[in-house]
């Protein structure tokens, strides 16, 4: 098979295209061996100092000691309404809030003072389209005509200046500007990156450790309905000891017989619900993870179907319900279940969802018997050799009934924000699937899909350590519908 480097060339052939284009404008500036020696001063500075401050300070001085010309920095505020003067030659790094000049202002266009001249400062300029260009300066504030500019440069005193120097000053302040917003960008993520971190530690003080009371709350609650029992069951004594046999009586026996029921119920649903939720609480809000700038795995030894699979299905059992959507179990996977080392917050989120697609794709078709079938089913397989000589792997399905997805699709499928054209209709981001692959792949593991008699099949493989089984793994399983 030959390769096509066409792509390779086509980029090649661009950026030789811009370096001759730029040899050509170097060539026209025809700046002095001072101003080109400013520039390299310039450049070299910058990358030596790393700090915000800094670079306001070589702005100015590299104009101070090369030109003998004195200058003002003045940069937009957070709300990018106003200009305010950040660094001096005179007096370095301006801390306090002071008034702008008389005669400074925000414009994209180089101007003249009574003893200075002023320089737009651009910040790289936004790629958008010309229909979107023109719409920028329809019901705007006057300041928001000038999104590209980042605040002004002062140079002083006038009549210093040469006429040749006057370009100089605009394409030096167009150094500025390409490099400070890098700058700025840089410190804005440094600053997300201290906020999320110390986001995440109030999250595990304030969200996930009082999250555990409700454990308490549960026992409370659990401690109660069995008060509520002993009740009834003395009741129960009590009729049955002084030979009562009214109707009233055993109404109420029945009437507390049916909420204690209704409450161990609630109570259940409940510990269910909030064991699930804590679980990913703490999978997604690992300090790690943000310590990191990924996900960290915390892999521990797991009953796949026990501790993940059936709570999960659990949670989206009565949806499927709604959906009249059978749910097919593997027979006797629970009986050779064999431990495995997974992360299991992270693998419970990928079938939840697994299912959570399942219930809202899965559609009805007509089996080979002419019965109508609505059906989601999971299982699993040994596959030998799948990542290697001797590298077994373990390969979970699940599995949906209905249309095949279209070639075109399939080779995206696991792709951020991708959605099918049978999903614009229904709600999602297009997270999900390139979340799971995301996670099986952090556990050395491949996902995939594939298109089956009777409809879809998504799984995933991870690797399987070599251990000796207790008993043998079987090739395939039956399936109980219930």
């Amino acid at each position: 098979m030959v390769e096509d480097h066409s792509d390779y060339r086509f980029d090649l052939h661009h950026f030789q295209k811009r370096v001759r284009q730029k040899l050509k404008d170097h060539e026209r500036y025809d700046f002095s061996p001072l101003q080109n020696n400013l520039l390299k001063s310039f450049f070299d500075l910058v990358q030596e100092y790393t700090k915000l401050e800094d670079f306001y300070r070589i702005t100015v001085v590299v104009l101070l000691e090369a030109m003998q010309l004195e200058s003002a920095l003045y940069l937009l505020d957070e709300e990018e309404k106003h200009l305010r003067v950040v660094c001096t030659s005179k007096e370095g790094i301006i801390r306090d809030q002071r008034s702008i000049p008389t005669g400074i202002y925000l414009s994209d266009q180089a101007y003249k003072t009574q003893n200075s001249y002023v320089v737009p400062i651009y910040r790289k300029p936004p790629q958008v389209s010309h229909e979107e260009g023109s719409l920028l300066g329809r019901n705007q504030e006057p300041w928001q005509s000038y999104m590209r500019v980042l605040g002004m440069l002062e140079v002083f005193p006038f009549e210093r200046i040469k006429e040749s120097d006057f370009f100089f000053l605009t394409k030096y302040a167009n150094r500025i500007g390409f490099r400070l917003q890098n700058r700025l960008l840089a410190h804005q993520n440094i600053q997300h990156l201290k906020f999320i971190n110390s986001l995440v530690m109030d999250i595990e003080h304030n969200v996930i450790i009082p999250n555990m009371y409700f454990k308490h709350l549960f026992n409370q609650l659990r401690k109660k309905i069995g008060e509520l029992q002993e009740l009834e069951e003395q009741m129960r004594d009590y009729k049955k000891n002084s030979n009562l046999d009214s109707e009233a009586c055993s109404s109420m026996i029945d009437r507390l017989a049916n909420m204690r029921g209704d409450l161990m119920g609630y109570q259940q649903e409940m510990l269910k619900h909030h064991a699930n939720v804590s679980l990913f609480l703490e999978s997604l809000f690992r300090r790690e993870h943000f310590e990191r700038g990924h996900l960290v795995l915390r892999p521990k030894l797991c009953r796949v179907e026990k501790e993940i699979i059936l709570p999960q299905l659990g949670q989206y059992q009565s949806r499927m319900k709604a959906n009249k959507i059978t749910i097919a179990m593997p027979k006797g996977m629970d009986e050779v279940e064999i431990p495995i080392m997974v992360d299991k917050g992270l693998l419970a989120q990928v079938y939840a969802n697994l299912f959570s697609n399942a219930v809202k794709y899965t559609e009805e078709i007509i089996d080979e018997m002419g019965k109508p079938r609505k059906v989601v089913a999971y299982g699993r397989e040994i596959i030998e050799d799948y990542f290697g000589p001797n590298q077994r792997g373990v390969k979970f399905n699940v599995f949906t009934t209905g249309r095949h997805l279209p070639l075109s699709e399939v080779n995206a499928l696991y792709s951020e924000g991708f959605r099918g054209v049978n999903s614009y209709k229904k709600p999602g981001t297009g997270h999900g699937l390139s979340f799971i692959k995301h996670v099986i792949e952090l556990h050395g593991g491949r996902v995939g899909y594939e298109a089956t008699g009777q409809g879809n099949n998504f799984y995933f493989v991870i690797p399987l350590p070599t251990i000796k089984f207790l008993q043998p793994w079987p090739e395939q399983f039956e399936f109980d519908e219930e």
